[in-house]
């Protein structure tokens, strides 16, 4: 598991460890982290259940809590399963979009 910083934006790339080990170490590193929006960069892995989706539900739900975003990246998932509580998109690009529109529905209040 790779963690770069930019910014106000962490991102979390997965390098080998499996889904369940990545929501582990993101929830053992969380206070490194936690004033930041998180990006979790899965595009290297193969198709992703929603099982394995599910795991970030937690973290996602207390990140999203404290007012920041939480996205996860993936182009190898059902996206009509995914529950509405995660944000998932297909590219990095597509996250930091989301990340932006956040903060400024953030900053007007919303």
């Amino acid at each position: 598991m790779l963690i770069d910083q930019s910014g106000n934006i962490t991102i979390i790339t997965h390098e080998r460890a499996s889904i369940p080990e990545i929501v582990l170490r993101i929830t053992k590193s969380y206070k490194k982290f936690k004033n930041n929006n998180i990006i979790v960069n899965l595009s290297s892995l193969g198709w992703i259940k929603l099982e394995e989706i599910i795991e970030f539900l937690q973290i996602s739900n207390t990140h999203r809590a404290s007012k920041q975003s939480f996205v996860i990246v993936s182009n190898k998932i059902d996206y009509d399963y995914v529950p509405d509580e995660l944000v998932v998109v297909p590219s990095l690009q597509e996250a930091y979009d989301i990340i932006e529109m956040e903060e400024i529905e953030r900053d007007l209040g919303f």
